[in-house]
């Protein structure tokens, strides 16, 4: 491990010492959480923790086996058969996991559902009834998807007593789902959906603005950042997904952060990461490894010029055990590969000045 390439965060960083501006933090994701043996869980939310890791985004599909080397303890979708036929053990799970993660100072951000069921290989109930058009616009679908919103964010946690709408200890905010429309054949209707859908939500929240509404994101950093979104009242954050690494330029980056603040939005790097592999880091399709002091310079260069933007970031993903490094692979385990390198500048990250105040919305 090379780890001078990670000094201390007072020389890594660029940004001058914070007086009473807003500090940046850092988030992760693991879409199969809700499979986590009690040991992994451990693992995870205590490497988490030594990152200074704020909030862990999860997703309610299902999910069996083994997942990036991690055997998980399955679970099915949140819905199957039917729409509207609903079995909440992924609800009961992520009782347990946002309970366990507060302990470690960490919330959970919950996506109600993945483009990536919907257009999966078979695909989920709402693939299945409505393919990855439809969805988006059949009035039948919209009203299930509202249902299905209802139905998480009125679930009671057994440990708190709380509904999910009332656990803003636990949450840190509610997404309709990862990458909606991922191809975006017709963005008119996705800014439709995306917007009817976080209104949803808001009046599930039943006036609690202390559990955020963000978009899920989308293929790159200009169509995760549609127009209308910056309009929508409904959206709080607006959430980014990039892996060019033309998109991880700071003054690109500026621009948008302008255009949030305008308008009252928040924006957050909801996804992006280092390719494990010496290929292009927006395709990273296995070949060989790349060099490790290369990935983990890339990681700080990356990183910086994310923060120094004023975005607070959420990493693609960290792992509980090191990765088999099959397929797509941005992925660090904790105590493996790249990850005291990722640990060190996840924890430097808020000395960055952030241009949005997540203050009161962390733990």
């Amino acid at each position: 491990m090379r780890l001078s390439l990670f000094p201390l965060a007072a020389t890594l960083l660029a940004a001058a010492p914070l007086a009473h501006a807003a500090q940046s933090f850092v988030g992760s994701n693991l879409f199969y959480a809700a499979g986590l043996t009690d040991d992994e869980s451990t693992t995870l939310f205590q490497g988490l923790q030594s990152a200074g890791i704020k909030v862990l985004r999860v997703w309610l599909d299902g999910h069996s086996g083994t997942v990036k080397g991690t055997q998980i303890d399955g679970f099915p979708s949140l819905e199957s058969g039917s729409p509207g036929n609903f079995n909440d053990t992924v609800l009961s799970r992520y009782d347990d996991l946002m309970v366990k993660a507060n302990g470690y100072g960490i919330k959970l951000q919950i996506s109600l559902h993945s483009y990536n069921a919907l257009s999966a290989t078979p695909p989920d109930i709402y693939g299945d009834w409505y393919g990855t058009g439809d969805f988006y616009t059949n009035s039948d679908a919209i009203q299930y998807f509202k249902n299905r919103i209802q139905h998480v964010l009125e679930h009671v946690n057994p440990h708190t007593n709380k509904t999910w709408a009332e656990s803003q200890e636990y949450i840190f905010a509610f997404e309709a789902e990862n990458e909606a429309m991922h191809d975006q054949q017709n963005p008119s209707a996705l800014t439709d959906w995306q917007c009817t859908m976080a209104s949803a939500i808001k009046d599930n929240l039943n006036g609690n603005t202390d559990i955020l509404v963000t978009t899920g994101g989308g293929a790159y950093l200009d169509n995760s950042l549609l127009d209308a979104y910056f309009s929508c009242d409904s959206l709080d954050i607006l959430a980014i997904h990039a892996y060019g690494t033309g998109d991880f330029a700071t003054d690109k980056l500026q621009a948008y952060v302008s255009k949030a603040q305008s308008n009252n939005k928040k924006l957050i790097m909801q996804e992006w990461g280092a390719c494990y592999f010496d290929s292009d880091n927006n395709r990273c399709s296995p070949s060989s490894a790349l060099d490790q002091g290369t990935r983990e310079s890339n990681i700080k260069t990356w990183a910086d010029q994310i923060s120094k933007a004023g975005i607070p970031w959420f990493y693609w993903q960290i792992l509980p055990n090191e990765d088999p490094h099959e397929d797509w692979d941005y992925e660090v385990g904790i105590g493996g590969s790249s990850w005291s390198g990722l640990q060190s500048v996840a924890n430097a990250t808020t000395g960055y000045e952030a241009a949005f105040d997540y203050s009161s919305y962390l733990l």
